[in-house]
């Protein structure tokens, strides 16, 4: 559609997230720092949240691709509402344990034989000198009696370190499975914990610029001052929701024979986008809050020059 007319390579507001688009935001970044140290250090679990659109599954991928070039062995499990077998079995695959036999038997007499197999090739991996690290997203789906069993899991050990190091992602509402108090042991693992935030409207500016560099933007800021302020505001600095308000910002652009993305562009794609309508409803709120805050002050001045 409007690749040919900015002369772009790709689309660069995609909602898949692609590590070649990472955008090393203040808040990604110290993520992403707590993460390496953390996992080099092969302790406890790692717990990151952050509300829905903020970037946890490309961080989560952009740990992994990290941990990749180092001597780790990675296991990602995308959807851990699963049974604690099913989770068992689900790891035995990532990590390479023959699983035929084992994974599909039936629960849970079978089990022991799945957790032998899987204790087994962790010891292998230890022994070749490589560090296991899983990460689950989403894991605020993950069942009570499923979290219980990934921290038994992490009971397995050699003398000297832990087989098996867990990062756990997912949304606010982890924060209040894990107060669950059959899983109080689990919660005292956690030895790092960071949250993701939204970009600030400085770093959304930078983050659209950045993207579109990626695609093969070439020039200055493909988006107006003007655009990013409205963006930030009817956004919240959400990057999945600012990526859907800038691909249609661009077509509409591209529509008008532009160049670049002004506030009318931005203000068309918003108008197209119902889960950015938000951010009117709180600059209204702010600006009604505004004018009572001053009225109640002009009222308390008058009162108190005329004696009342």
């Amino acid at each position: 559609m409007y690749l040919t007319h900015f002369q772009l390579r790709e689309y660069p507001f995609g909602i898949t997230p692609d590590t070649s688009f990472y955008f090393s935001s203040a808040a990604s970044q110290q993520a992403l720092n707590t993460l390496l140290v953390a996992a080099r250090s092969g302790e406890g679990f790692i717990k990151i949240t952050g509300e829905v659109g903020t970037g946890k599954t490309l961080l989560c991928r952009q740990l992994l691709r990290a941990l990749a070039q180092e001597s780790f062995q990675t296991a990602y499990i995308p959807n851990p509402a699963l049974t604690p077998h099913g989770l068992l079995a689900a790891l035995a695959l990532e990590l390479g344990v023959d699983t035929v036999g084992l994974a599909l038997a039936p629960e849970p007499r079978h089990q022991p034989a799945l957790l032998a197999a899987l204790n087994e090739r962790l010891l292998t991996l230890a022994e070749a000198g490589q560090r296991v690290v899983v990460c689950l997203d989403e894991a605020q789906a993950m069942p009570i009696e499923t979290l219980e069993a990934l921290r038994l899991l992490t009971n397995l050990e050699t003398e000297k370190r832990k087989l098996l190091q867990v990062v756990i992602f997912g949304q606010p509402e982890l924060d209040a499975k894990l107060d669950h108090v059959s899983i109080r042991q689990l919660k005292q693992r956690i030895t790092f914990d960071d949250r993701l935030m939204p970009l600030t409207r400085d770093e959304l500016g930078r983050y659209l610029a950045h993207r579109m560099s990626v695609a093969g933007w070439e020039g200055e800021r493909c988006f107006s001052a003007a655009a990013v302020r409205l963006i930030h505001l009817r956004t919240g600095g959400y990057p999945r929701l600012a990526n859907v308000v800038a691909h249609k910002a661009l077509l509409c652009a591209y529509g008008r024979g532009r160049r670049r993305v002004g506030w009318s562009e931005a203000r068309e794609a918003l108008r197209d986008t119902r889960a950015a309508h938000f951010g009117w409803g709180r600059l209204v709120l702010g600006a009604t809050l505004g004018l009572v805050v001053a009225s109640a002050a002009s009222a308390g001045w008058w009162l108190a020059r005329n004696g009342l």
